[in-house]
């Protein structure tokens, strides 16, 4: 709802982030509506807040992002959905975030290929006999 580009301020402060709080929301601006227009009830409004997944904001990126910036604190929801019951909102929402927590590998992806060098063998496959 900031209008905030989220995915580069974690590029830019990874080290001071230490709590995620896990909210969703959802801006679409009308030619009558904009960030701070309109009087209008929350599920009217241009910008309101939305369960987890139902909004625009991009979690794939941002579960992915921590990680790879070695994020260990929580990822804590606070529900706020104007259109959804709280109680449905509640149950997805924790699944939601379940889903999207990446556990990290213990060795790389190419490590199938950390094998003793065998001078023989390659020898062989390049037909030098």
């Amino acid at each position: 709802m900031q209008q905030l580009d989220y995915i580069q301020y974690i590029d830019f402060y990874h080290e001071r982030i230490k709590a995620f709080h896990v909210k969703d929301a959802e801006f679409n601006s009308t030619g009558k509506q904009g960030t701070f227009g309109g009087y209008q009830s929350w599920a009217n409004r241009a910008g309101r807040y939305r369960s987890p997944g139902d909004g625009q904001v991009d979690f794939k990126t941002i579960f992915s992002k921590l990680t790879q910036y070695d994020y260990t604190g929580w990822a804590v929801m606070e529900w706020e959905c104007c259109i959804k019951h709280p109680e449905d909102g509640a149950r997805e929402g924790a699944e939601f975030i379940q889903q999207h927590i990446i556990r990290v590998t213990e060795k790389a992806f190419d490590d199938f290929a950390s094998v003793a060098p065998d001078a023989a063998t390659n020898r062989k496959i390049l037909g030098l006999g």
